[in-house]
């Protein structure tokens, strides 16, 4: 029996090495959330927040992976590889057109897809369902009908300063579906970026239903997946796609509350 302990941990890290992340990460206890500050948020993000084009920063398209945009890309974004501890700004949509979404519930099929028994991370792996290309047809078949799929607006947003996130970049838009809460996650991807949030401020440049501006700190997508992956659970939740009218960046807010992405 100890011998087949050995062999299945010994498998699991294999497949962990296949997909970029670590022994330490993969054999970490997922049962809790450090309150080190060290855990990792999930976000997803659109181009409404990263394209190339996009302002503030006008990014090419080297610089976001739009050349090799793909189902299930999950490889870091090249300029936030190249620019690790950089500080930069981005926006962040608008009410109704957000950027910036949390993923609140990890289905039961994303545990059951593989190659690993966390949902959080076969999703970070794009694994069988989640975009894969293996198999062929049906690449996308457990991304439609995400079950609370957040969109984050200013109070939000201002939840996450001084947060750690690791977040999936989509090439298009994030569909979302209110009553009940539902996002469609299905679509080509950029990659991965992962920053730490430093501040949230409302935009004076844009128009009267945009989501404020975020400085963040630029971090390395493989340091941060190294992390515990967590779920912003109390992240505010719209009741339509303009109530309530959320962009102003409150003085104060509740604490972010982190649950480990099972």
């Amino acid at each position: 029996m100890k011998n087949q302990g050995i062999s299945q941990k010994l498998t699991r890290l294999a497949l962990c090495a296949t997909v970029f992340i670590t022994a330490a990460a993969c054999d970490r206890d997922d049962n809790q959330v450090p309150n080190d500050g060290n855990a990792a948020i999930l976000l997803v993000i659109d181009e409404d927040s990263i394209d190339n084009g996009n302002p503030p920063n006008n990014f090419s398209a080297t610089d976001v992976n739009d050349q090799i945009a793909d189902l299930g890309l999950r490889l870091p974004l090249q300029y936030f590889r190249d620019n690790i501890g950089k500080t930069i700004d981005l926006y962040t949509g608008q009410v109704g057109d957000e950027g910036w979404f949390a993923i609140k519930t990890i289905p039961n099929t994303w545990k059951s897809a593989g190659p690993f028994d966390n949902g959080a991370l076969n999703y970070l792996a794009a694994g069988p369902g989640l975009g894969a290309p293996v198999p062929d047809d049906d690449r996308e078949v457990l991304l439609d009908k995400i079950p609370n799929v957040t969109p984050l607006r200013a109070t939000g947003l201002t939840m996450l300063i001084g947060k750690a996130v690791l977040a999936v970049v989509y090439d298009s838009d994030v569909s979302i579906n209110y009553s009940p809460l539902q996002g469609n996650l299905m679509g080509g991807n950029l990659g991965l970026v992962a920053f730490e949030v430093l501040n949230v401020q409302k935009r004076s440049d844009g128009s009267s239903s945009s989501l404020p501006r975020v400085t963040i700190r630029i971090l390395g997508v493989e340091d941060v997946r190294d992390r515990q992956i967590a779920l912003f659970s109390n992240a505010p939740v719209p009741q339509s796609s303009s109530e309530p009218f959320d962009i102003n960046p409150p003085g104060t807010v509740p604490d972010a509350v982190l649950v480990p992405a099972p």
